[in-house]
């Protein structure tokens, strides 16, 4: 048996994925530990998982929360850019104590978050095998698709490459302080420079959540590259309450803005203004970023909680208003669920364009969120049959892609052979292009107040 390392951001969505993986993982007889900063412990003894903390002297509770605090309350670029800078932070202490860590422990292969920047750096300089597991959108630079941080559709007109071209750029120059920094390590350590962070991702296998049919129609992708569907188990979460029996039976709306930019209590009182009066009941998700008491008196009297046994809910779900969070989009897609998203930031309005391409839900941006724009959306995604239909069929794909199961059968065959497990994306851009093809259209035209 083997004794592999996840190496991922603090985040709770990024650690939820890997551990999933290193969850099964550890049924399967392999020994699992999670390497990072000290506010993650919790999550990661929560999955099942092994925890070994790094950046001890470097990170305090009190900064975290300030840090955490500073972001919540950002959106766009500006969101980002100051995530870019945190993450420099936290790619600094694991280029400078991950190696001795991951030694020290006796790993023996690596999980690797695809935005853990210096990662595969630290998998090179160890001589180690690694894969490469990206917890949202994937984001191979091609320039018939458009950049993952952008609201953009996918567009076969001549021009369009030059406009995503552009994106591409402007998202490597944010990233080039952390490039820098890796690269310093890399001269070093002797190992050979980098050009860009994609360089560095595995050459024995990749692994996405989504399922292929929920991506552009793509041309360029590495042969390692595998659309596995979203890794969902609900044995490796930990238990949540809800109080279940306030459920009425009504249409149920779970709205959650995820954990990081959930602070903006106005898009929980316009989404909870945008359902009263309707015919529905309304669930909403904080993610722990304010308290349910710290929040007004909302119309409609909605089901307000710090978190929610999101699974569960979705079982029972007619729709869900999400900030456009990768791993939320799935998992309603996994059951089947049509979709509204208010992006902020990341690559949420990247997911909310696959929405859109997939037929699956509506957008509302958030610079032009206003209650009749939203109650129009959810009430064209809740009467309008395309919408559920197409998410069926996400769901099926879904199914059909095979999960964390699928991805640990990788993770084992790439890691006991040494050699790369090749993917058939050779037959990727028509499966992309017939499920948009084959989507089902709703009775109206779309209209652009949405977006």
């Amino acid at each position: 048996m083997t004794h592999f390392g996840l190496i991922s951001p603090a985040a709770s969505s990024h650690i939820n994925t890997i551990t999933t993986l290193g969850w099964e993982l550890k049924r399967r007889g392999h020994q699992v530990t999670l390497f990072g900063v000290p506010y993650a412990r919790a999550q990661a003894l929560a999955s099942g998982v092994n925890f070994r903390a790094i950046g001890e002297s470097d990170i305090t509770k009190e900064n975290t929360v300030q840090k955490h605090a500073q972001i919540a309350q950002l959106s766009g670029l500006a969101a980002m850019r100051y995530s870019l800078s945190l993450a420099k932070e936290d790619v600094a202490i694991l280029l400078r104590d991950g190696p001795a860590a991951i030694r020290e422990e006796g790993v023996e292969a690596l999980l690797v978050d695809y935005v853990t920047y210096g990662s595969g750096s630290v998998a090179e300089f160890l001589d180690i095998p690694f894969i490469t597991v990206y917890s949202a959108l994937i984001e191979t630079e091609e320039d018939g698709v458009p950049p993952v941080f952008t609201p953009w559709n996918y567009n076969p007109a001549w021009w369009a490459p030059l406009r995503n071209r552009m994106g591409y750029a402007l998202i490597k120059s944010s990233e080039q302080p952390i490039l820098n920094l890796v690269r310093e390590y890399r001269e070093k350590w002797r190992l050979p420079s980098l050009s860009g962070f994609r360089d560095s991702y595995s050459k024995l296998a990749q692994l996405s959540q989504q399922p292929a049919e929920f991506e552009f129609p793509r041309t360029e992708l590495p042969e390692c590259l595998h659309f596995t569907g979203p890794y969902m188990n609900p044995l490796s979460q930990e238990p949540v309450p809800f109080p279940f029996e306030k459920l009425t039976g009504k249409p149920l709306i779970y709205a959650s803005m995820g954990t990081l930019q959930n602070r903006q209590t106005s898009v929980f009182q316009c989404v909870a203004e945008a359902c009263a009066g309707l015919d529905v009941q309304l669930v909403i998700s904080l993610g722990g970023g304010i308290r349910p008491e710290s929040l007004p008196q909302l119309p409609g009297s909605p089901i307000v909680v710090g978190y929610a046994p999101q699974l569960e809910l979705l079982k029972k779900a007619a729709l869900v208003i999400t900030h456009g969070g990768a791993n939320t989009v799935l998992e309603a897609l996994s059951y089947g669920v049509p979709l509204v998203a208010i992006p902020n930031t990341y690559d949420q309005p990247g997911v909310g364009a696959r929405l859109i391409w997939t037929g699956t839900g509506e957008v509302v941006s958030l610079s032009r969120l206003n209650v009749p724009r939203l109650r129009t959306a959810i009430q064209r995604v809740l009467t309008e049959e395309s919408y559920k239909k197409n998410a069926l069929r996400l769901q099926e794909a879904i199914r059909k892609a095979g999960g964390f199961t699928r991805a640990v059968d990788i993770i084992e065959q790439a890691i006991s052979t040494g050699k790369p497990v090749l993917s058939a994306n050779n037959g990727y851009q028509s499966i992309a292009q017939h499920f948009a093809e084959g989507r089902e259209q709703g009775t109206e035209n779309r209209k652009e107040i949405f977006r």
